[in-house]
């Protein structure tokens, strides 16, 4: 899987909104091998994406296409300056439900000094993590540069994921916790998608 990352700022949220629309409306059929998108704006203005692709190319030869080409000069106006793109191929996907039904999105940036070891940690007592926090339908984390990530955490609800933060993990689970936020280099970037907008070539 290939994943691109956009990210910007905009002062109207409900005109790029409009845009996504009217991209998965006319351009959705015609993009070969894109998988999905997950985006949105948070209460402060800032834009993030998530587009899915099957492969690098297909992601590259959507992007080539004057329709494509066209309808990103007209969203691009909608930003209040220039958009920021981060490529990735390095993807791990982990899904508990269908992320599509997500009420909530919340997506973090950072970046970590051991990028192998996370996806262990990440990895570990799927089944556990899955039992203490129903509320996670999914995740996607796509890494890039040197130890650079986005993750989209998918929640069931806002109120259920903030309830699910509450929580107190078992000693097991909290070890695992421990251990990434000891790999982090710095406080991660937190992006609140309270109304995600989630495309996927299911609802074309």
């Amino acid at each position: 899987m290939f994943v691109q990352v956009i990210q910007g700022q905009v002062q109207d949220a409900e005109q790029a909104h409009a845009a996504f629309d009217r991209w998965m409306e006319e351009l959705a059929p015609e993009a070969t091998g894109w998988l999905g998108t997950t985006a949105g704006v948070t209460e402060d203005g800032r834009f993030i994406a998530l587009a899915r692709f099957e492969s690098a190319a297909a992601a590259r030869e959507n992007s080539e296409s004057p329709a494509q080409d066209k309808w990103w000069h007209e969203f691009a106006s909608v930003l209040t300056g220039d958009a920021t793109f981060h490529d990735s191929e390095d993807v791990d996907l982990d899904l508990h439900g269908e992320p599509d039904a997500a009420g909530f999105v919340q997506v973090m940036q950072g970046s970590g000094s051991n990028p192998e070891r996370a996806r262990e940690l990440m990895a570990q007592d799927a089944d556990k993590w899955a039992d203490f926090r129903p509320d996670v339908i999914g995740s996607l984390t796509a890494m890039y540069g040197t130890g650079a990530y986005t993750m989209a955490i998918y929640f069931t609800s806002e109120a259920e994921a903030r309830e699910g933060e509450q929580k107190t993990p078992p000693p097991e689970l909290q070890a695992q916790m421990d251990e990434m936020q000891s790999l982090s280099s710095g406080p991660p970037t937190f992006y609140d998608l309270k109304q995600p907008w989630l495309y996927s070539p299911a609802s074309t």
